[in-house]
């Protein structure tokens, strides 16, 4: 019979079985799982964007780790998004991915957010004089 592996990062003497890759306990191999996606995220800006080495995690902290146009999204369940003017490949802040896809939808045109802002504030159906309520 073989002994049980013990974790490799946990203190000396510790007995915590150590079933994932490493040999690993469950704490130490989420934050290696941590880890390992936070380098490859930081490698993928890098290559696509060009951001240096934090330069994503000063951007998130100068918007308050927060989505720069809704302010609701913060990047807890999925990271915010690298948005970037297309014409000269410049980032401008991080949004969060429907913020993102509205931006792509409008093809940063402002007119489109003019629209969209009389739109709200005046909306067709009111011009008939019926609204409609579900």
């Amino acid at each position: 019979m073989t002994a049980p592996r013990t974790c490799k990062d946990c203190l000396p003497g510790s007995k915590r079985p150590a079933p994932h890759q490493g040999p690993r306990c469950a704490t130490h191999w989420r934050d290696e799982k941590k880890r390992r996606s936070k380098a490859a995220h930081e490698k993928r800006v890098k290559e696509t964007y060009g951001l240096g080495d934090g330069v994503y995690d000063t951007l998130y902290a100068s918007q308050g780790g927060r989505c720069a146009i809704c302010t609701r999204a913060t990047g807890s369940t999925r990271r915010l998004s690298v948005d970037h003017d297309h014409k000269n490949l410049l980032v401008r802040g991080l949004l969060c991915r429907p913020c993102n896809d509205m931006l792509g939808h409008s093809r940063d045109n402002p007119e489109f957010f003019e629209r969209a802002k009389k739109y709200l504030e005046k909306p067709p159906a009111q011009d008939l004089g019926t609204w409609y309520a579900k």
